[in-house]
């Protein structure tokens, strides 16, 4: 499945939940993060929280075959899945090393 055929899905996933004003911008020639970026919003939490579920229960039954990058934006957590390549291409261990790296034995 292309990225315009899983925007197409996501899009029609935000439909379905009312999403208001849905954008739609192609930035495939302009950064290497994405090839879309898909802005909506909602008119209260529970309309948004029903649209960001459809979506991931939408592209979810899509697969991610061509996946090498999934990102999940979790409000004060964001999560990045990288294949083995993209993540030493992407390296962002070294863009973000100010950060302080935590064991995950810590959080617990």
């Amino acid at each position: 499945m292309t990225s315009k055929e899983l925007a197409k899905l996501a899009c029609d996933a935000l439909d379905d939940k009312k999403a208001l004003e849905i954008k739609v911008i192609n930035i495939e020639n302009v950064s290497t993060l994405a090839d879309y970026f898909i802005i909506a919003s909602g008119t209260n939490h529970n309309q948004v929280q029903a649209m960001a579920d459809n979506v991931d229960e939408t592209l979810g039954r899509a697969g991610y075959q061509n996946a090498n990058w999934i990102l999940m934006d979790y409000r004060d957590i964001v999560i990045h899945i990288f294949d083995e390549e993209n993540r030493l291409f992407y390296d962002l261990e070294r863009i973000w090393r100010d950060g302080t790296v935590v064991e995950v034995e810590d959080l617990k």
